[in-house]
């Protein structure tokens, strides 16, 4: 919303889809029923919109924590309202049993598990939109079939001795890892991979080989990453080797992030990138400077930027853009405003992005040109795409923002959905800067990893892994 637009002139937010959004967000309010078993020998627990099937059946190597992993989804499940199955049975695997689930979590599952029908069942399943987690040796599975290790992301090619090791965080706004600290100190068992999956996935975490014995990846070692493959929706974690993971409330909330991904309960963008240099990392604000009243208060704890007060914006002085993907992270504490310009000329005065700019607008409750995902004032997100996409207040969203030339187009977590062109010569997108909003007293609007890559002036081409439609 522009700086002179009142928050108090909003309409009520409890007839509103951000209301509804909320709702879907409060999922410790489901009721708790038994489902039938997935398959003979399956456990359940819990009752819910999402099902998700916890499959762990081993051909190789048995892990002796799968059975407090099975507790642990179990434990997650009834927390979060969604229903689980466990089964160590491959006749689960039919087309009409799994169409039941919104998920299925191979849990430390080893070699050849599964047959050709029960094969096709399932590739059929994530062609059809399921969902897939795998934790550990999910990767040490199947590696006879091609579409089961593009779905993992890799196969499994040896480990250390169990240690400890420093993770770095990539992806602080994917619900696996949001909860993170840019790095983490865990003890578990460190594979190596055959391949770098990088190329295909959106790395949420890497190994630091120089924090722990027997890396044999380099300094590029990723350790858990999402994906959308084949139709579906996949996540993999290499952690999740010994009992104590399971215990360990950080991982919890990993797997959990990772499983409401997976069954689309919670959104992300998980589409590869690569090549992005940071404008705001989390630890400062240089390059930075603020125009008009208000400010954003830097905490490096967490690696943000919470907009407070007045009604200005914290403009990147430190360079101007021409044909750019800019992409950042963001969160709503509640019924709040911000946005974030792009296209102006520098000025110390907020208006000069307002008249000369375009705002491409965060905030759920105004009129479909004004709301979240709106070029402001100019032209209404596809509101269906954007609000299967958007994650509700409390929970991080990322926007990638991409120019070139007069063409602006606006992702939502990894979904298109806006597609702007500028026709007026004065507001010209061909350069500018780059900006965030404090709207004002009561709004409350949080940024983090802004990040920008330059392109070609013109679309098209092969400068991006992924859709330039």
């Amino acid at each position: 919303m522009h700086p002179h637009t009142s928050p108090h002139s909003r309409p009520d937010s409890g007839s509103r889809r951000g209301a509804r959004l909320a709702a879907a967000g409060a999922t410790l309010l489901l009721a708790l029923t038994a489902l039938p078993a997935a398959a003979s020998g399956a456990a359940t627990s819990g009752a819910a919109d999402d099902r998700v099937l916890v499959f762990s059946k081993t051909a190789g190597f048995r892990h002796d924590s799968i059975p407090d992993g099975i507790a642990a989804i179990k434990e997650l499940g009834a927390q979060s309202g969604f229903a689980v199955d466990a089964t160590e049975d491959g006749a689960a695997f039919t087309p009409g049993n799994l169409a039941r689930y919104d998920a299925v979590v191979f849990l430390s599952t080893t070699g050849d598990v599964l047959d050709t029908a029960q094969q096709s069942a399932f590739e059929g399943y994530v062609r059809a939109g399921g969902g897939y987690v795998g934790v550990h040796a999910a990767a040490d599975t199947e590696y006879d079939w091609p579409f089961y290790e593009g779905l993992a992301g890799a196969y499994f090619q040896s480990h250390p001795a169990i240690q400890q090791a420093t993770v770095d965080v990539e992806d602080r706004a994917n619900p696996a890892t949001a909860h993170l600290a840019p790095t983490w100190e865990r003890t578990d068992e460190w594979y190596n991979y055959r391949t770098n999956p990088r190329e295909r996935v959106r790395v949420l975490a890497t190994l630091d080989e120089s924090s722990y014995q027997g890396g044999a990846m380099g300094e590029d070692h990723p350790i858990s990453w999402c994906q959308e493959y084949g139709g579906g929706r996949a996540f993999y974690t290499g952690f999740g080797h010994t009992e104590e993971s399971y215990a360990d409330p950080a991982f919890r909330r990993h797997l959990l992030g990772g499983i409401r991904y997976a069954t689309g309960a919670a959104h992300a963008d998980c589409r590869p990138e690569q090549g992005y240099r940071p404008l705001f990392d989390g630890t400062s604000t240089d390059g930075w400077k603020q125009a008009g009243p208000g400010s954003f208060t830097l905490d490096t704890e967490s690696g943000t930027l919470t907009s407070t007060g007045g009604m200005g914006m914290l403009w990147y002085e430190a360079r101007e853009l021409r044909s750019y993907s800019l992409k950042l992270d963001w969160k709503m504490a509640g019924d709040d405003n911000s946005g974030v310009f792009v296209g102006f000329p520098a000025s110390d005065d907020p208006w000069s992005a307002v008249n000369n700019g375009y705002e491409v607008q965060i905030d759920a409750t105004d009129t479909p040109d004004h709301t979240t995902g709106s070029v402001y004032g100019f032209q209404s997100a596809d509101l269906a795409k954007r609000d299967a996409a958007l994650n509700p207040p409390g929970e991080w969203n990322t926007y990638e923002i991409r120019v070139q030339g007069e063409r602006l187009r606006i992702w939502l977590n990894g979904v298109k959905i806006n597609d702007f062109t500028n026709q007026d010569p004065a507001r010209s997108l061909l350069q500018g800067y780059v900006g965030i909003q404090n709207h004002g007293e009561g709004d409350e609007v949080s940024f983090r990893d802004i990040r920008v890559k330059d392109l070609p002036a013109k679309g098209g081409g092969h400068h991006q892994q992924h859709d330039d439609g």
